[in-house]
């Protein structure tokens, strides 16, 4: 009795709905350990940058479906990284949330401006997170 309930336990086991593989571009190293937490506990694949320059590269080798970009960074920063990303035919495509500590009209503005899709204010919640995700997957399917 007990293996035919093991049994058809197994059988009824759907696998999880496959993620989203997201790039979170962030100098805050408390920023991009809390998205890579909140991503991964709503079944999403997380690649981390530290910055625009490394984010190239990760965007490239790993070719996100959802990119997260703080704005402030040193050396490239989130607007910059935007424009770059979305010059490139292969990943025009690729929807780009800005994050900022700000939630200033003109940075939204400007973001718009160089092709990211929205905008999230510091510090964000899991839920605001993940929401973004599904409602971004939606639109690009």
């Amino acid at each position: 009795m007990e293996m035919q309930g093991a049994a058809a336990g197994a059988g009824a086991t759907t696998p999880a709905p496959v993620g989203a593989r997201v790039l979170v571009i962030d100098d805050s190293n408390t920023i991009r350990r809390s998205a890579e937490i909140f991503l991964r506990q709503g079944g999403h694949e997380v690649v981390l940058a530290e910055d625009g320059f490394d984010a190239l590269a990760k965007v490239n080798d790993h070719a996100p479906e959802l990119i997260f970009c703080d704005i402030l960074m040193p050396r490239l920063d989130g607007y910059q990284t935007c424009a770059i990303i979305k010059r490139n035919p292969r990943f025009a495509h690729v929807p780009v949330i800005m994050l900022s500590s700000k939630d200033g009209l003109f940075d939204k503005a400007r973001g718009r401006m160089v092709g990211s899709e929205d905008y999230l204010t510091k510090p964000f919640t899991k839920e605001q997170l993940l929401k973004a995700v599904e409602s971004h997957r939606r639109a690009a399917a």
